[in-house]
């Protein structure tokens, strides 16, 4: 099991490199620069900040000199918003994130895992088909489409919620579910799926004749089976609903981390475009690497892999 997380470690820092170094060379593609904007700047005013920022650098030079302060843990500072440290910015704006995410995975299992099990439980009955029509109509529907419809429901017409903005302990709630229940859909039909194909082996049918209650054989035998396709998701779907969030912050008009890539993109802010982009991928790296140890911890067999 340690040989496992270790070769899974060293592939995850890998991908950490091979991120900085793609995101660190296409921003600088991009038309226009840091300096950039309504109001053209003195050429004298320019080489100044570019020297304060070592942009009058080769960039070949730029890039060991930003690795080398990654790899330290040095973010450096933003382009943009001058003085500011991009860690500043990620501390101020992730946790929103963070409450968002987490709120709309926890809504996500605790939606679709019961209704998948029960749906498998329930084969072909009106259980299943109300369950997985449901998950249906959840997968089918974009997020910038649920968003809306939840606030023109909970916000407008029932006055229940705010329909955006981050004022009240509430305003978790709207963006949380939106993206919550799609991702639901999803959970719920994986579930019913690796339920059933567990259901169908032959130690279950073994357990069953030997008179083992249907409870222990659900919570018992089949369930941890069952989840794997599930655990499986997890990875992906936390990069979903991570990657969703600038989409859902922008709706919901969220001061989330979101924002801030998005507004660093459009400003060619170098180094925060780096920084989020870092962030966001050693984050979901994080993740994947949690869900393939349990994944490995449920089936044995992932560890020779």
């Amino acid at each position: 099991m340690l040989r496992f997380i270790l070769r899974r470690l060293f592939q995850s820092l890998l991908v950490l490199g091979v991120v900085f170094t793609a995101t660190f060379f296409l921003i600088r593609l991009k038309p226009g620069d840091p300096f950039s904007g309504e109001k053209a700047m003195p050429a004298s005013v320019r080489a100044q900040m570019e020297k304060r920022y070592g942009l009058d650098l080769p960039v070949w030079k730029q890039y060991f000199v930003h690795a080398a302060a990654f790899a330290r843990g040095d973010l450096l500072p933003s382009l943009r918003y001058e003085g500011v440290p991009n860690a500043k910015i990620i501390a101020d704006s992730f946790p929103v994130s963070l409450v968002i995410g987490l709120s709309a995975l926890t809504i996500a299992i605790g939606v679709g895992l019961p209704a998948g099990i029960v749906a498998a439980l329930r084969k072909n009955t009106w259980l299943d088909y109300s369950a997985m029509s449901l998950a249906m109509l959840g997968i089918c529907l974009p997020t910038f489409v649920m968003g809306p419809v939840l606030q023109w429901i909970f916000g407008l017409k029932l006055g229940w919620l705010n329909v955006a903005g981050w004022f009240e302990r509430s305003d978790w709630i709207l963006p949380s579910a939106t993206m919550g229940l799609i991702y639901a859909a999803y959970i719920a039909r994986l579930t019913r799926g690796g339920m059933l194909e567990v259901l169908n082996q032959d130690f279950i049918r073994t357990a069953r004749a030997k008179g083992v209650p249907g409870r222990q054989i659900v919570m018992g035998h089949a369930l941890r089976g069952g989840l794997l396709p599930v655990v499986a998701f997890l990875g992906p779907a936390f990069a979903g609903i991570t990657t969703g969030s600038f989409i859902i912050e922008k709706i919901f008009q969220l001061p989330g981390l979101g924002q801030h890539f998005v507004g660093s993109v459009f400003n060619s802010d170098y180094t925060l475009v780096q920084a989020t982009t870092v962030f966001y991928a050693a984050l979901l790296v994080l993740i994947n690497l949690g869900t393939d140890i349990l994944q490995a911890w449920l089936n044995p067999r992932v560890r020779l892999t």
